[in-house]
């Protein structure tokens, strides 16, 4: 045989193996509805490059290293205390100064099955039981915390914590799915998102692979207790946060790459722009006291990963390949876990870039809350809670 023909022998066992699955290797084995989708990115060259070359999230100092899982989301009450934060055994925490203690949990049917496991990872197959909160708020009048649980939906509990009650479980007919982050006006109205209709958190790879557009954004109100959709038909919404006078919000939209900004008062009220094109791929967004918004970055976006979005045919095919998600989750963020965290001014402009590239200290970043000078940064698979002193 010759060398033309050997390989045009292996790319058709290639494409007969992919199209088959036979062995049920693959990343979106137990998916058979799973559809690659086209992503219209921006161009490569304007994804920005800048850089922090001092890699200065590796000065960060490493809290509570082992005994947390999975922190995704930094809050402090009105009094200046905490941090709270939602873990992945489904509870929420608070550090008292001396040690965390159980403050709430969005499940009532919890059991052995959300006993602490030694790694973040390990409670996915049970989040749906134990609760997953994501994105937390308190509200600075009431003193109650609002929480985006990934599959309970929104909830609020009291100051004195507890079982948290349900406040919004669909929109229009159509389930949460994947309840992730929200932030909440001085009138109590609550801005959340739902990062899909179709996948759930415990398969969000499948959800970063399909590049699908069912998720969106929603606003629930406290006095008619109804939500809304203000805006759908979005890929992997994610983090979002109110500007600090209230007019508008900006959230993140994962698989494009771009922070979006929503009016919410004025002549552009209910009008959607562009705000920025991140470096990577986001999670929450915060606000700080002058208004500027911290953005964490999961990880950069890759060529390789760039090129995939573009192209759903080929990255369909890989994906048929006896390769497990894991690995190509890694080959999608370059190869390691990473970490990096962008300030932008309130009209989108980078302000400052910090980084750990190498993932020495900070890795896989979910939030950056800033607080009196530091940077309390959550992760939703690291066991740590990461603070960086901006001085």
């Amino acid at each position: 045989m010759t060398p033309r023909g050997f390989l045009g022998l292996v790319i058709l066992l290639l494409a007969v193996y992919c199209g088959l699955d036979p062995l049920k290797h693959s990343a979106i084995s137990e998916f058979p509805d799973f559809v690659s989708h086209r992503v219209d990115m921006p161009p490569w060259s304007l994804i920005p490059t800048v850089k922090d070359d001092k890699n200065l999230l590796q000065n960060s100092e490493i809290k509570f290293l082992n005994q947390i899982q999975g922190p995704e989301s930094m809050a402090f009450d009105p009094l200046g205390r905490g941090p709270y934060t939602g873990v992945a055994d489904g509870r929420i925490l608070f550090w008292d100064g001396l040690k965390w203690t159980d403050f709430a949990f969005t499940s009532n049917n919890r059991s052995e099955l959300c006993n602490p496991k030694p790694i973040a990872m390990s409670y996915l197959k049970n989040e749906h039981i134990c609760g997953r909160p994501l994105g937390l708020r308190f509200d600075k009048k009431t003193g109650d915390l609002y929480i985006a649980d990934a599959y309970f939906g929104l909830m609020k509990v009291g100051p004195e914590g507890g079982l948290a009650t349900s406040l919004a479980t669909e929109a229009e007919g159509v389930p949460l799915r994947f309840t992730n982050d929200l932030d909440i006006d001085d009138e109590g109205n609550v801005y959340f998102t739902d990062s899909s209709t179709n996948y759930q958190r415990r398969n969000f790879m499948q959800l970063v692979f399909s590049a699908e557009d069912t998720g969106r954004v929603l606003k629930y109100d406290p006095t008619t207790k109804q939500t809304t959709v203000l805006l759908r038909n979005l890929r992997f919404p994610n983090g979002l946060s109110l500007s600090k006078d209230k007019s508008f919000f900006v959230f993140c939209e994962g698989s494009v790459g771009r922070l979006h900004k929503y009016w919410l008062i004025g002549e552009k009220a209910g009008n959607l722009e562009a705000f920025a094109i991140l470096p990577g791929y986001p999670d929450n967004v915060r606000t700080n006291e002058k208004g500027e918004f911290w953005v964490a970055i999961h990880c950069r976006r890759s060529l390789y990963s760039h090129l995939m979005s573009l192209y759903p045919k080929i990255r369909h095919f890989l994906l048929k390949l006896p390769i497990s998600a894991k690995t190509h989750y890694l080959i999608h963020i370059g190869g390691r876990l990473h970490a990096m965290a962008v300030k932008y001014s309130p009209e989108g402009k980078i302000l400052q870039v910090l980084e750990d590239s190498k993932g020495k200290v900070v890795k896989a970043i979910s939030e950056v809350e800033e607080k009196d000078g530091k940077l309390w940064m959550g992760s939703v698979l690291m066991p740590f809670v990461a603070v960086y002193d901006l001085s």
